[in-house]
């Protein structure tokens, strides 16, 4: 066993990182590469899915050599990706026929407005557990058949994509699938990924008719549905391929999901939240699909081989992280970093707020048309204050997400999980804790989304015997309780809503 690591494929929305773990959870191999971000239009956000595939390639064979190890060392892979980026491909050929829609990319917001005005949102919701927006798959899916322009067949004429999405000539998936098919060749994807594509009933566990009928999405499109942790294996890798061994590809989480199982959430009422490009945050219910009267989701939060689907709720906020981007890309910070400096240079934003709804509001909000939106300036505003309001504005996105977590489970939240990157920063952190009211856990690995997959996988294939092995693994870093007065803190929160009401429905057609 000493010998013999996991391997952890975790596909993000900027970029795309290998990692190898050990039998004590512990990284030994690490490797990483960016991918562009193309915005074709305000709103639209798209990645190529052949460059993407193309640094999953690079950062495991970089990955391996940089850790001094050789393919036949990995006893499983475990996949872990950005969730709800839909593509489609061509079977025969692999090629994708546009580039990958994005999670955040808004344009079916005018499709989502008409399953509204017709009543569709709450048959969706039963089916999905899922509000009906953009983020998901299922109008990302339709608008690629609609709009992307047709494969030239190899007769020269062009045929309609959705002609042959029906002849069966047409795959669709997220960005696991698309991995999974191009390390195995098969068209798989797990209950976790399935479930954030609103065509998938997440009771009856299958791809439900109707939901295909809506969108026009032929079932023959469609991946296999397996469970997370899946002893069947999803495939092996081919050994004349870029690895030249045969490896079990034997876990997929959604990232999300692979952060509850990293974090070792395995038990009903426990709570992770991840900060990344956006933060999520989950709380396991068990075997009971909850639902939610507060704006939440109601998905899979995993299922191991041979035994029920556990259920999560969670707390789709779209932009945190991309929030302290952009004060980079504005030239008010230099680095990520920086901010925590910065912040902690002034006592409090002197009544600023910062609204990041770049590409709308998530949880518990959902307005597809609600933009970024700064408040409260004065001629005294320095960029200290915008930098401190942009870290509060994710410890409040946060909050209200709590509260709708209570609100619908009935479960006070007294400590909560956190991991990614933005967790490296002591003060937002301390700003978490005292804005919630609640202990923050930082653990010690706080890449849990590919330590997730890593779990799954190893599972699978017997490298971990049980949960309990996974859950010795599980050290904290540190702990962050409140400091500030909880009247304070609710003084604080109290303007938030004024703030978001400022953002909302922004965005209108001229």
């Amino acid at each position: 066993m000493a010998d013999t690591y996991i391997g952890a494929i975790d596909q993000g929305t900027t970029g795309t990182r290998f990692m190898v773990f050990d039998h004590g959870g512990q990284v030994v191999a690490n490797a990483y590469e960016q991918h562009e971000q193309i915005y074709p239009e305000p709103g639209w956000v798209e990645h190529d899915p052949v460059e993407i595939w193309e640094n999953t390639k690079e950062v495991v064979t970089r990955g391996l050599a940089d850790g001094g190890l050789d393919a036949s060392q990995l006893e499983a892979l475990g996949i872990t990706n950005q969730r709800e980026t839909t593509l489609v491909w061509d079977e025969e050929t692999g090629k994708p026929v546009h580039n990958a829609l994005v999670w955040q990319d808004r344009r079916t917001t005018d499709r989502v407005e008409e399953l509204e005005r017709e009543d569709k949102v709450e048959w969706i919701r039963e089916k999905t557990g899922l509000e009906a927006d953009a983020y998901f798959s299922a109008t990302k899916t339709e608008w690629i058949l609609d709009n992307a322009e047709p494969l030239k067949l190899s007769s020269s004429r062009s045929e309609n994509l959705r002609e042959r999405a029906r002849n069966g000539e047409l795959l669709m998936g997220t960005i696991d699938t698309w991995l999974i098919y191009n390390l195995t060749g098969e068209h798989i994807t797990d209950v976790t990924n399935a479930s954030r594509t609103m065509l998938y009933d997440i009771e009856g566990m299958n791809w439900d008719p109707e939901l295909l009928e809506e969108f026009d999405v032929p079932e023959s499109m469609l991946p296999e549905v397996r469970p997370s942790s899946d002893e069947e294996t999803y495939g092996t890798t081919d050994p004349d391929g870029f690895l030249g061994a045969e490896v079990p590809v034997a876990g997929a989480l959604g990232d999300q999901q692979a952060a509850l199982f990293g974090q070792t959430c395995f038990d009903e009422g426990d709570a992770k939240n991840t900060y990344g490009t956006g933060s999520f945050y989950l709380m396991n219910t068990g075997d009971e699909a909850v639902s939610s009267d507060h704006g939440l989701l109601t998905t899979i939060g995993f299922q191991m081989s041979g035994e029920p689907v556990q259920y999560a709720l969670e707390g789709s906020i779209f932009i945190t992280g991309a929030a302290i981007e952009w004060l980079e890309d504005v030239d008010l910070i230099n680095n990520a970093a920086q901010t925590a400096e910065l912040a902690s240079s002034v006592d409090s934003t002197d009544g600023v707020y910062m609204v990041p709804a770049f590409t709308g509001l998530g949880a518990p909000h959902w307005d597809g048309r609600a933009r970024g939106t700064i408040v409260g300036m004065t001629r005294g505003t320095r960029k200290e204050h915008i930098v401190r309001a942009t870290l509060e504005s994710i410890a409040y996105q946060t909050r209200d997400v709590a509260e709708a977590m209570e609100a619908d489970s009935g479960i006070e939240t007294t400590s909560l999980r956190v991991d990614g990157g933005a967790v490296k920063n002591n003060f937002l952190c301390q700003l978490q804790s005292d804005i919630i009211q609640t202990d923050i856990v930082r653990p010690q690995v706080d890449e849990t989304t590919a330590l997730g997959s890593a779990y799954a996988a190893g599972l699978a294939v017997g490298y971990w015997d049980t949960v309990d092995e996974l859950r010795s693994n599980w050290q904290v870093d540190r702990e962050f309780s409140p400091e500030m007065d909880a009247e304070e803190a609710d003084r604080m929160y109290g303007r938030w809503d004024d703030a978001i009401e400022r953002s909302l429905d922004w965005a209108q057609e001229e």
